[in-house]
């Protein structure tokens, strides 16, 4: 028991500190990434490449005379940042990061708490987030805010069913929720990584959690062109950094969550020797470096969409919610489920198989293809006043 209570410690200690650094690095990582894709230097004054820009900003936003709207309710305002933040925290706690390490007391499993309902907990944290948002816009007495705060309910609903059902995919083949066994259902080899199976699974959740995240094309909830600043418009000083620590701190969670429900979590491709004990400080370490690679990628393309891709108009991100996802992954569930039970029932084949892998393969590609052609004629995204002026 103090073993347990003693290696639970640290690893909280240490992850969380660890992503409070990655979120302030994650910041100057954007604005270097936006400075290159615009042909332009980004921020490069404060220290050695700019590497201390994010100390810098931490500390005007602490130094910074902090506001109170003379009409906002006093509690609730005060409450709205640390009820977006803690979630966004909270949901990291689940995924796995790296192999086992061997300890002299006994192995130390690399998660902080390997719960048997993690994903089921992911799901429940993370739709927590949405309250301080709409916390902040209502309590701010704004008429801006409470638009952004309106906004933002509306689309994390949306999109959250979305996110949750294409998910189920992913257990219907791992057959647990326990996020440990899902990666270990993806470590037989490279083409029993989820993405290759659940191609069309992997998109939804993806287009998912940008939305989830309110990050561009999806930042609706702040388009400073309608809402001045949306539910953050009163917030100034730490409160207002809050906001966007949380932001980046759910980017994070988002990215690791990706990489272990298709990629295989810290599973190194074209290997099994990571897979098995005896564990090692090196296996701990290699596993680590690839999570944190997979990890990294699925941040950059967060980055690359935001500098890439226009703001959705209101309708249009409504439309793909409820019209397009939602229906699709109804859809897609049927067919998957469908065709599980009759390779294995009727054909006899068994998950990691070659024959399985390919017929699930080409399932996937068959959809893909097809939803691709029909968000090509551009009447599904387009909202009902698009299709009547393209009629015109």
């Amino acid at each position: 028991m103090t073993f347990f209570l003693v290696t639970s410690v640290v690893k909280i200690v240490v992850v969380f500190t660890v992503i409070m650094v990655a979120v302030a690095l994650l910041t100057l990582a954007e604005r270097r990434i936006c400075a290159w894709m615009q042909d332009r230097l980004g921020p490069n004054r404060v220290g050695p490449q700019g590497l201390l820009q994010p100390l810098a900003d931490g500390l005007k936003n602490i130094l910074k005379e902090e506001t109170m709207p003379a009409e906002a309710d006093r509690l609730l305002f005060l409450l709205a940042p640390a009820a977006a933040f803690i979630p966004a925290l909270l949901t990291f706690a689940v995924i796995p990061f790296a192999a086992p390490l061997p300890t002299p007391w006994g192995e130390v499993p690399m998660v902080v708490a390997d719960l048997p309902i993690g994903f089921l907990y992911i799901l429940a944290i993370s739709s927590l987030g949405v309250y301080g948002i709409v916390l902040a816009g209502w309590s701010s007495n704004s008429k801006y805010a409470l638009l952004g705060g309106l906004r933002a309910s509306a689309q994390m609903i949306s999109y959250e069913i979305a996110m949750g059902m294409s998910t189920v995919a992913v257990l219907l083949l791992a057959g647990n929720v326990t996020l440990s066994q899902v990666i270990a259902t993806q470590q037989a080899g490279l083409f029993n990584w989820n993405v290759v199976t659940l191609t069309l699974a992997f998109l939804i959740f993806l287009v998912s959690a940008f939305a989830e995240t309110n990050r561009l094309p999806f930042d609706l909830p702040e388009a400073e062109s309608e809402l001045i600043a949306g539910y953050h418009a009163e917030y100034s000083a730490m409160k207002f950094s809050m906001f966007y620590i949380a932001e980046y701190a759910s980017m994070v969670t988002a990215s690791a969550l990706v990489a272990t429900l298709f990629f295989g979590g810290w599973d190194i491709p074209f290997t099994a020797w990571d897979n098995v004990p005896p564990w090692s400080v090196w296996k701990t370490l290699v596993t680590l470096a690839a999570f944190s690679l997979k990890t990294g990628f699925f941040l950059f393309v967060y980055i690359w969409v935001r500098w890439t891709l226009p703001r959705f108009r209101y309708d249009q991100l409504m439309s793909l919610g409820w019209k397009v996802l939602l229906p699709l992954t109804l859809v897609y569930l049927s067919l998957l489920a469908t065709v599980i039970w009759y390779l294995g029932a009727r054909l006899g084949w068994s998950y990691g198989e070659t024959s399985f892998t390919l017929a699930l393969l080409a399932l996937n590609a068959v959809l893909v293809a097809l939803l691709l052609w029909g968000l090509d004629r551009g009447h599904i995204v387009a909202g009902s006043g698009e299709r009547g002026r393209v009629g015109a």
